[in-house]
């Protein structure tokens, strides 16, 4: 059963597709974002793929940003977490969020399945853009609304209410991107 998506981003020009599709062991997430960062051109080819409970196994991103030929590669194997085969120090990370695309919120908001009134912190891979590092990034995702969660980052430094589909991708995600397809 298939899901897909396309996005208008509302911080900087530019579009974003993704498209989800299970396998018999897991969730495979392929996007392609295309936008400006700073006047220089971006495209962003990538893949997301997670187990049975929506958890990431491994990440790959592809694509150029300007002059700049980007190819990153993340796995998360036996409880470790490697950014191009160096091992990174993301203990109790589950989720591998990717810093320019509003796809990967589905992974959490999947994962954890959360009733109307409840909330959960989980800790994320963060995939940063444009430097390509990967960190920890500590999450509050609560549920309040059927099609509704209250996100937040940074100890609350950044708050979002995210609207997303009967699927989980995120419709509105304001100040970032909204959905015009899906």
């Amino acid at each position: 059963m298939p899901s897909s998506i396309l996005w208008r981003r509302l911080d900087r020009p530019g579009h974003e597709s993704a498209r989800i599709a299970g396998f018999d062991s897991g969730w495979q997430l392929l996007g392609a974002a295309v936008f400006l960062d700073d006047r220089r051109v971006c495209r962003l080819d990538y893949e997301v793929v997670c187990d049975s409970g929506w958890r990431t196994r491994t990440g790959r991103v592809s694509g150029w940003l300007g002059d700049e030929s980007i190819q990153v590669e993340v796995t998360f194997e036996s409880g470790r977490w490697r950014l191009d085969a160096e091992e990174v120090e993301l203990a109790g990370c589950v989720d591998l969020d990717l810093n320019f695309s509003p796809s990967t919120n589905l992974l959490p908001i999947r994962h954890l399945n959360l009733e109307v009134g409840q909330e959960a912190l989980v800790r994320a891979a963060w995939l940063r853009f444009p430097s390509f590092a990967l960190e920890p990034l500590d999450q509050l995702y609560r549920r309040t609304a059927a099609s509704t969660y209250r996100y937040e980052s940074a100890g609350g430094q950044y708050i979002a209410d995210l609207e997303i589909d009967d699927f989980g991708f995120v419709k509105r995600y304001p100040g970032f991107a909204e959905a015009v397809s899906g």
